[in-house]
């Protein structure tokens, strides 16, 4: 079902909703050839999609619509394939992540022309709505989490002038990496310490891996801020590995995670909350096709840092919504 008309402005559609019944009757029209396209930027492995993958399927029984998820496997061919063919088969909307500024504009750009919804998730481009055809985006800002991460690290380990911190991360080319280590890098500043980057892949046991070679090689590092939830997950082995006695924290949450945070092994980790990504980018899309409703901005998980104070709520729904 394409979506044949402009979308509804807000107004307009408060005046339209106003005089009429909360959409009339909704749950008896069948919306069953209504079809979307979940995108992710990563390897079908990644475990952190699961949880996106739970909103997503979830929004789809609720809104009574098809989706079609899939992963571009870190490949921009591949993703573009998979875009390019939605496109051909007439799909209604498309929610992805963009780990690439610049590679999927012109795709994306070509399929809002022919009145597919377009919104992003868990990624975004760098510069927003200004940087590519989408309607809006549902995922955290990278920017103010990771500075939240970092001031916290410096507030509680004390953290000065010339320590040298960890940035481990999948895939240190990836836009959520560049901002992750952009907001933690600005807290960094403030103090005059320094990071540095390294790509360590999706892969548990590479990370751990490269994780404590450099740690070996680098015996002065002060501190390991994970980039990603794999580096995340393996930052407190690869410290005991190494015999560093030295502040870990990261971002997002699993059951390991969590397990180290309960421990007191781990300061602190950021939630983006990705099954509100998954969840709300379906939602939306869904409801722009159905009744023109414009997407709204969403930023999951805001700041917020998962801690000893607040762990038990992330371990009871780690997995599921969480």
């Amino acid at each position: 079902m394409k979506l044949k008309s402009l979308l509804i402005s807000t107004t307009t559609a408060a005046l339209i909703s106003a005089g009429l019944p909360a959409w009339a009757q909704d749950s008896s029209k069948n919306w069953s050839d209504i079809d979307i396209l979940v995108l992710h930027w990563s390897q079908s492995s990644n475990p952190f999609f699961e949880v996106v993958n739970a909103g997503v399927q979830d929004a789809a029984e609720d809104q009574g619509i098809n989706v079609d998820i899939q992963f571009g496997e870190e490949d921009p061919v591949v993703t573009s394939n998979i875009l390019e063919t939605a496109i051909a088969n007439g799909v209604d909307a498309i929610a992805l992540g963009l780990a690439d500024d610049e590679a999927y504009d012109e795709t994306l750009c070509d399929a809002a022309s022919k009145g597919i919804v377009v919104v992003t998730m868990n990624i975004d481009d760098s510069k927003g709505a200004d940087g590519t055809c989408r309607l809006a985006f549902m995922g955290q800002n990278f920017v103010d989490a990771g500075y939240a991460l970092g001031k916290r690290m410096i507030e509680e380990h004390g953290l000065s002038e010339g320590d040298l911190v960890f940035t481990p991360v999948e895939a240190p080319e990836g836009t959520y990496a560049v901002l992750r280590h952009q907001g933690v890098q600005k807290a960094l500043d403030e103090v005059g310490a320094t990071s540095e980057l390294l790509g360590v892949t999706n892969d548990h046991g590479t990370a751990l891996n490269l994780m404590t070679q450099y740690l070996l090689g680098h015996p002065d590092t002060k501190a390991v801020i994970g980039l990603g939830q794999t580096p995340t997950s393996q930052a407190v082995q690869a410290t005991r590995d190494t015999g560093l006695d030295i502040p870990v924290a990261g971002f997002d949450i699993s059951d390991s995670i969590l397990q180290n945070i309960a421990d007191g092994d781990m300061t602190a980790a950021v939630d983006q909350q990705p099954y509100s990504q998954g969840y709300y980018a379906v939602t939306q899309a869904a409801l722009a096709v159905k009744y023109g409703l414009y997407p709204s901005e969403m930023n999951t998980g805001g700041a917020g840092l998962v801690d000893q104070s607040n762990y038990e709520a992330a371990v009871e729904w780690s997995g599921k919504t969480r």
